[in-house]
């Protein structure tokens, strides 16, 4: 069974950057691609970046395009996100999460394992 620990949220303002990391285990990490997801208060939970497992491919939601980078260590079993220039609009809890089936589930949000989520609020 796949387990994710997600950590690093906390309360920036806008304009700082945070970065996020999950902890995975269970299985093997290096055959995983992985994702990471938000929700907002009162929203769904939405995409924002996938990795898949050798690191060569990054996909990314539109609204965070320039600003986030998704990364990967295989060895230490270790999704991050690096988030900068942060918006208000970017206050939400952080979910890793991941699919056997690759990518194009992730990309879709179609996921088997999820982690507990992080807070991230950016004031103003």
């Amino acid at each position: 069974q796949v387990r994710l620990v997600e950590s690093g949220g906390g309360l920036v303002q806008a304009g700082a950057s945070l970065r996020l990391s999950c902890e995975f285990s269970g299985r093997s990490f290096d055959t995983y691609d992985m994702g990471w997801f938000r929700q907002a208060p009162g929203k769904e939970r939405e995409f924002v970046a996938g990795i898949t497992w050798h690191g060569a491919i990054m996909d990314y939601a539109e609204s965070v395009k320039g600003r986030f980078t998704v990364s990967r260590d295989n060895d230490k079993n270790m999704l991050f996100l690096q988030m900068s220039d942060l918006k208000t609009e970017d206050t939400a809890v952080y979910y890793c999460g991941t699919d056997p089936r690759g990518r194009s589930n992730i990309r879709r949000g179609v996921i088997s394992f999820w982690g507990q989520g992080t807070q991230v609020t950016v004031s103003s």
